[in-house]
């Protein structure tokens, strides 16, 4: 195999941290929803979830001031809203008007569910120590569905510059079980 030098700037591309998901919080006028790619486990028990924000988004604010958030995780069906969602602002935009997204209450958090994703995790900021300075938080899943009927999702997995990766087959392998 002949390597050759690859460009720093597209590294993300092939070390893309999780799904693409759809963060939504809660506001004193609306909620809010944003299109996330920079998200990873870090804790099985209680599951702890690293995300990351820019300081400019609309949602960060709104994270950081309610300390609570639901992480959605759509699959492949609805990457045209996932990608509209992540093209503008909520400062500007009713995001889940504009793009037809239903919602249900939480059960633990005040930030809404989204009815079309197959899973929803709902989560209560656990540290944020790190977010001034990375926009990194670390969120607790304090309640998590998913859609039964969902055998096999095809959730996107964002590779930079427009690009995503469409995962959903899964092997298992004896080896690994040990």
């Amino acid at each position: 195999m002949a390597k050759r030098s690859y460009p720093l700037a597209k590294v993300y591309g092939l070390i893309e941290p999780g799904p693409v998901v759809l963060l939504a919080t809660a506001g004193k006028t609306r909620p809010n929803v944003m299109t996330l790619s920079w998200l990873m486990p870090v804790e099985f028990e209680p599951p702890l979830l690293a995300c990351l924000l820019g300081a400019g988004d609309y949602s960060y604010g709104l994270l950081r001031k309610s300390r609570e958030c639901s992480l959605n995780i759509p699959a492949v069906e609805l990457a045209e809203q996932v990608v509209a969602v992540g093209n503008c602002s909520g400062r500007e935009v009713d995001k889940f008007a504009a793009f037809g997204l239903a919602t249900r209450p939480a059960a633990c958090v005040g930030a809404p569910l989204l009815e079309a994703c197959y899973a929803s995790l709902e989560c209560k900021v656990y540290d944020s120590r790190m977010a001034n300075r990375y926009g990194l938080f670390i969120l607790e899943v304090v309640k998590a569905w998913v859609d039964g009927a969902v055998k096999n999702p095809r959730t996107l997995h964002h590779r930079g510059m427009g690009a995503f990766m469409v995962a959903g087959e899964t092997i298992r392998l004896k080896s690994a079980m040990k």
